[in-house]
C-alpha cells in the first residue's frame, strides 16, 4: 500500500508522524528555509570570541528523502554555537540548522537527545552554500576564519539564509488627468513640482525589504524638439533617469514615458507611509515644449518583496 493511511484527520485513526510532516511539506509548498526575513540571523557574539550566535526565528527543513516530509523548528533567544579556532591555515565552516531524524539517518534518541540542532560543518570549500546531499538541513551562514584566529567577527560571517516562501504584495495607483501645465524653461534643473500632482502615497508592508516600482506617464503632449528627463523619487532616494528626445515635430503630438526602479526599504521605513514623486527637467535649450493636461494619466505599479535581513 503506497498511500499513507489514514488521511488527515480521521476521527479514531492513528496517524503516523510522517503524515503530519507531509502536511507541513504541502502547506509550505515543498519549500524550505527561514519563515521571515529576520529569522535565525547569524552574528558574532556580544563580546566576540570563538563562537557565533543564532537569533530568534523559525524555519522549515525539508527531508532529504521523498516521503519524509518537512520539519518545523523554532529558536527563542540567542543560541551560542562554538566555532573552533584556526591554526596556521585559515578555514571555512558551514553553519546549518539540521534535523537528524533516526527514522531516516543517525541514531539519536528523541526522548533524550536534540533532533533539531545547529550543526557546524568544518573545513568546507571557500564558496560552499549548501550541506552535503543526504543531510536534512538548511544553510544559515558560512564562517571564514583567517589563520591563527580564535575570534569570530561579523565580517567573517556570510549570510546564506533563504526564505521558504517570501511574501509579495502588489499595489497599483492611477491618476487620471492633470491640470494643464507646461514644463518650465529652466535647463539642468530637476523640477520637483512638475508635473504638478504627480505623486502617490502607499503603505510599506512591515515585512517588505524592497520594491520594484514602475511609473508611466501616458499622453504627454509635446511639440518641436525637446530633450527632457523624468525620474521617480521615494524617501529622498532618486531613481534612474528616463529620457524623452523628440525631433522637429511642428504639430502637437502625444507620447509616453516609463520609469523603472528597485528601491530598498530601511528598517525604520517598513510599516510606514511613503510617497513617490515624479520629477522632470530639461537637458538643453531646445525650443520645443511639453505639457500635461486632462488627457494625461499616470500609473504607478509597486511590487513589494520580502527578503532576508
Amino acid at each position: 500500500m503506497t498511500l499513507i493511511q489514514p488521511p488527515l484527520m480521521v476521527t479514531g485513526g492513528t496517524h503516523p508522524a510522517r503524515a503530519l510532516r507531509m502536511m507541513i511539506r504541502d502547506l509550505s509548498r515543498g519549500s524550505q528555509g527561514i519563515t521571515e526575513g529576520g529569522d535565525l540571523r547569524v552574528r558574532s557574539t556580544a563580546t566576540p570570541g570563538a563562537a557565533v550566535r543564532v537569533g530568534n526565528g523559525s524555519a522549515i527543513v525539508r527531508g532529504s528523502v521523498f516521503g519524509q516530509g518537512s520539519y518545523t523548528q523554532y529558536n527563542a533567544g540567542d543560541h551560542i554555537v562554538p566555532i573552533a579556532p584556526t591554526g596556521g591555515t585559515g578555514r571555512s565552516d558551514l553553519l546549518c540548522l539540521r534535523v537528524e531524524d533516526p527514522e531516516y539517518e543517525g541514531n539519536r534518541n528523541p526522548a533524550t537527545e536534540d533532533i533539531g540542532y545547529f550543526h557546524v560543518l568544518p573545513g568546507v570549500s571557500a564558496n560552499a552554500t549548501a550541506p552535503p546531499p543526504g543531510m536534512t538541513a538548511i544553510p544559515l551562514a558560512r564562517i571564514t576564519l583567517p589563520p591563527n584566529c580564535a575570534t569570530v567577527t561579523d565580517a567573517m560571517v556570510t549570510d546564506l539564509r533563504q526564505l521558504a516562501n517570501p511574501r509579495r504584495e502588489r499595489r497599483v495607483r492611477v491618476i487620471g488627468g492633470f491640470p494643464y501645465s507646461p514644463i518650465g524653461s529652466q535647463v539642468g534643473v530637476w523640477q520637483s513640482t512638475w508635473p504638478t500632482g504627480a505623486n502617490v502615497s502607499f503603505d510599506v508592508p512591515i515585512w517588505a525589504t524592497s520594491a520594484s516600482v514602475v511609473t508611466s506617464l501616458h499622453g504627454l503632449r509635446f511639440s518641436g524638439e525637446v530633450f527632457i528627463g523624468f525620474r521617480q523619487v521615494i524617501a529622498g532616494v532618486i531613481g534612474n533617469e528616463a529620457q524623452m528626445d523628440t525631433d522637429g515635430i511642428t504639430t502637437f503630438s502625444r507620447g509616453d514615458i516609463t520609469m523603472i526602479d528597485t528601491f530598498g526599504w530601511k528598517p525604520e521605513q517598513r510599516g510606514t507611509v511613503q510617497t513617490l514623486t515624479v520629477q522632470a527637467g530639461r537637458y538643453n535649450t531646445s525650443p520645443g515644449n511639453i505639457d500635461v493636461n486632462g488627457n494625461t494619466t499616470m500609473v504607478t505599479d509597486v511590487d513589494f518583496v520580502e527578503g532576508v535581513y
